[in-house]
């Protein structure tokens, strides 16, 4: 597999500030991207899928990000498929992630 097709990184932190989160950049349904949120509880099994979905998509040769909690580096977020315009995120508590409406599926 190869192992240059995968980028790791957090999308919020802790700061002096307070939290800082870029979660609003991750997808743009403006251009095009897909987003699936799971939901289920503790232990159910999300990061899980995630990873196994980025070391398959990987082992296909697609460029693969994954999205760490930045309060369990162990735990993902996220993974998204730039290529593919697909990503997969942890919808539930404390993340909560709600897709957005695209305009052209019949939104006012």
């Amino acid at each position: 597999m190869n192992t240059q097709n995968a980028t790791h990184y957090f999308l919020g932190a802790n700061t002096y500030s307070g939290f800082y989160s870029l979660y609003h950049r991750f997808t743009s349904p403006a251009e095009g991207d897909f987003l699936c949120v799971i939901k289920g509880g503790p232990g159910g099994g999300k990061s899980t899928l995630m990873r196994r979905l980025g070391h398959a998509m990987r082992a296909r040769g697609q460029q693969v990000e994954y999205v760490h909690c930045s309060a369990d580096p162990d735990s993902l977020d996220g993974v998204k498929f730039p290529q593919m315009h697909i990503a997969y995120v942890d919808g539930t508590a404390p993340h909560d992630a709600v897709p957005q409406a695209h305009r052209s599926y019949g939104e006012v």
